[in-house]
């Protein structure tokens, strides 16, 4: 007997069951390699525009879109030195020697909020030469009796992020005579409020220095500048966008708030004769350094 016809019907039904779950697959198949294709892109976009892998670079980018050699970004807060100035490289500093002042026209480095709120090695209180500064730097002798304090261009509780760092910070090439009032008074409250924007914007660069100038007072037997100002200026480099700030201090006793001595970091310049952040693009440069507005910055709640 033959076996009965199995109805057209079903073989059909079979059929479309089969080509269903081909479709399907095939979307899937699609989607998967569109999903991966769209994280590449992300991937080559982050590769592409973050900074240069280095410990002192923020990992963000500006929403500014201005182009910017991002390997040469951990060197931002670099000004150029002037003729017979000596650029010297420690671990958490970079400075500029100028001999005839005996001390740093600047001092630059970079705050981060892993180094601000991380674990700190002691204090050292260590002061000595330093052995990098070919002419020679200043001594104990030259503070010793002066009735000046040996005041950190570098603050020592920003370099307390390893032994190494700590150790160089009183390196004589990092200090400057400062009055015992105005060092242990307004300038570290502005060390305090710096450490303080390291931790909310994650990193901040920062230049620092004495306003040098013919004709200072000196002390000791090498003859170290006393200045009559003190500055820093901040930059800070991330996703929120570019901005910087500056302020200038007299060097004497003050209780008025960290306000009153903002200025534009154009200021600065003009008073030092040096150019801050030059690898900045021009455009930007121009932009942020020509105006200080408080408003832009937080603050804490006694400044």
């Amino acid at each position: 007997m033959n076996s009965p016809r199995r109805p057209e019907t079903t073989r059909s039904g079979a059929q479309a069951n089969t080509l269903l779950i081909v479709l399907i697959l095939l979307i899937v198949a699609l989607i998967v390699v569109l999903l991966t294709c769209h994280h590449q892109q992300q991937d080559d976009t982050i590769s592409n525009t973050g900074n240069s892998n280095t410990t002192n670079t923020n990992k963000n980018t500006p929403t500014d879109h201005h182009p910017i050699d991002t390997a040469a970004l951990a060197r931002l807060e670099l000004p150029q030195a002037r003729a017979g100035d000596e650029i010297i490289q420690h671990r958490g500093y970079t400075l500029c020697y100028r001999e005839a002042a005996e001390q740093a026209a600047w001092v630059a480095y970079v705050a981060t909020a892993a180094h601000a709120l991380g674990d700190h090695t002691e204090r050292t209180n260590r002061f000595r030469t330093d052995p990098l500064v070919t002419t020679g730097s200043a001594t104990n002798a030259d503070y010793e009796g002066s009735g000046y304090d040996r005041g950190h261009l570098a603050p020592a509780e920003d370099m307390g992020w390893s032994k190494k760092t700590m150790s160089e910070s009183f390196y004589y090439s990092n200090m400057s005579p400062q009055v015992p009032a105005f060092n242990r008074g307004v300038w570290k409250r502005l060390e305090e409020l710096l450490r303080y924007w390291a931790t909310e914007y994650d990193s901040i660069y920062i230049v620092t220095g004495p306003v040098l100038t013919d004709g200072l007072p000196a002390i000791g037997p090498d003859r170290v500048s006393v200045p009559a100002y003190f500055y820093k200026v901040v930059l800070v480099y991330n996703s929120g966008g570019v901005k910087t700030i500056g302020f200038l201090l007299p060097n004497e006793a003050s209780d008025a708030t960290l306000r009153r001595f903002i200025v534009p970091v154009d200021t600065v310049e003009a008073r030092t004769g040096l150019d801050f952040f030059p690898r900045l693009p021009d455009d930007v440069e121009a932009k942020v350094e020509g105006r200080a507005d408080a408003g832009e910055w937080k603050w804490t709640r006694q400044e």
